[in-house]
């Protein structure tokens, strides 16, 4: 039996193979804390790149709602413009109002809004929308009803267009009273 105080001598002098246990012991307590405390250093640098990132979209996405909300100004600003009487054009408010649309559209192109390319183009139905179809080449945008834009890559109003069904193969339509005889011959 060991008395009290043999414990204790062993407790206040280890042995040397009990100070290597200790120390291995204290070593993995601190390879596991610097473990630790690097996953955690990584996982806050990837909260803030992510914090970061939705700040920056949701900054998009305001800026993309203010824009949807600005190009039906600017359409109907545009068609006011191209539609000036020739006997107006020269008149000071009438190129205070050119001047304004220029300067529009020229704000949209430094918010990152570009036009997409439509008419005689190919229809592409991820930046066009067909509204109808008329006899024309097939597949081929024949005109345009309304403007579409792209915010950056992002479409934020595709293109109402009027697309080609390729050429009416159906004959001409016939006088009423050649169809009613010939259906009487029949």
């Amino acid at each position: 039996m060991t008395t009290e105080r043999e414990e204790e001598q062993t407790i206040a002098d280890p042995q040397p193979e009990q100070l290597k246990a200790m120390l291995e012991e204290e070593r993995e307590k601190a390879q596991t804390y610097m473990r630790n405390w690097q996953r955690a250093a990584a996982d806050y640098q990837n909260f803030k790149r992510r914090v970061e990132e939705e700040r920056s979209e949701n900054a998009r996405f305001a800026n993309a709602a203010l824009i949807i909300n600005l190009l039906p100004l600017a359409d109907d600003l545009e068609r006011a413009v191209q539609t000036i009487d020739k006997a107006l054009a020269g008149l000071t408010w009438v190129e205070g109002i050119i001047l304004i649309n220029r300067k529009l559209q020229a704000l949209l192109e430094a918010m990152g809004v570009a036009e997409i390319p439509a008419d005689g183009e190919r229809f592409d139905p991820a930046v066009h929308e067909a509204v109808a179809q008329q006899p024309g080449e097939e597949g081929k945008v024949l005109s345009v009803i309304q403007k579409g834009y792209k915010l950056g890559d992002r479409v934020i109003r595709p293109a109402m267009v009027v697309v080609g069904k390729g050429r009416d193969a159906t004959p001409p339509a016939s006088d009423p009273e050649e169809e009613q005889n010939a259906a009487e011959e029949a």
